[in-house]
């Protein structure tokens, strides 16, 4: 690819990082609702969440509730619920480590079909090998565990699909809100250990308002940042940039707890760094 800037190598990886950052401080106000809901009801919030505020501050026009339109979006917003929510679901039965390593086998998938030279091969291959380093992978867990992280692993594949098309069409912020709450109503059902928390004392407006936020932070703000990224990065690229996702939760833990990376985990960090330095150009999709 000709033409290429400064910006357009830096831009993408900061983007994901910021929305990485974001992720992980919307996910430690999930860990604190796993005592009051169950993982499906707490991905409901979050998706649901995302939803009242992207419809409130992005106001989608009556274009945007067109089936024609709408169709593309709403199966966006499904596989991205169907996402959380067999995350969550892993996350109860696999160790963090374990659901991290299985998921990310979507976006290796994406990555591999996505490849056409050595070097993007190899960049493929130090991602998976950093991923699995850092996440401190541990065989143990439930076979229903294994199943919902490899069902959070097709839903990744196809969220990097689909996003890339909806970022195609120039108005994936616009396709964002109006998918999100297309998801929200059908996974509606989950709302009931939401009511039923609320029946046994949890207080509604601390419900409501916990969502909000896990919706902001885990939802709007980085899948907003991954649209910027898909318009600008093809999908392979895209699938080896979210190995940064681990290496942001890593760095985050050594500034804020001073927890200190094992020699593996700082081995899997610099393997991410060289695979997205080596990842810098992409053969997958036209400029544009």
């Amino acid at each position: 690819m000709t033409g290429t800037t400064r910006g357009d190598l830096l831009l993408p990886p900061g983007l994901m990082v910021i929305g990485a950052t974001s992720m992980y401080l919307g996910a430690a106000v999930a860990v604190g609702l796993f005592d009051d809901l169950a993982p499906a009801a707490v991905a409901w919030l979050r998706i649901a969440g995302a939803a009242v505020v992207l419809l409130l501050w992005i106001r989608p026009p009556r274009a945007a509730w067109r089936p024609g339109r709408l169709r593309l979006a709403a199966c966006f917003g499904l596989i991205t619920a169907g996402m959380n929510i067999s995350f969550y679901e892993a996350l109860a039965r696999l160790p963090m480590g374990t659901t991290v390593a299985l998921e990310f086998l979507g976006p290796i998938a994406v990555a591999a079909l996505g490849s056409r030279r050595p070097r993007d091969v190899a960049a493929l291959l130090l991602a998976a090998v950093g991923v699995v380093l850092i996440a401190d992978v541990r065989w143990q867990g439930t076979g229903a565990g294994v199943l919902f992280a490899l069902g959070a692993a097709a839903c990744w594949a196809g969220y990097i699909v689909l996003g890339k098309r909806v970022a195609a069409r120039d108005a994936g912020i616009e396709d964002l809100a109006t998918g999100f709450a297309v998801a929200a109503l059908v996974t509606s059902p989950l709302a009931w250990w939401v009511v039923r928390a609320a029946a046994d004392g949890v207080a509604p407006m601390a419900l409501v308002g916990q969502g909000l936020v896990l919706g902001v932070a885990s939802t709007a703000v980085p899948y907003l940042l991954d649209q910027v990224v898909l318009r600008r990065v093809g999908q392979a690229r895209f699938a080896i940039l979210l190995a940064l996702l681990p290496v942001t939760a890593a760095v985050i833990g050594l500034v804020v707890l001073a927890q200190v990376p094992r020699p593996l985990e700082a081995v899997g960090i610099a393997a991410v760094a060289l695979a997205v330095a080596l990842r810098t150009v992409d053969d997958d999709i036209p400029p544009g």
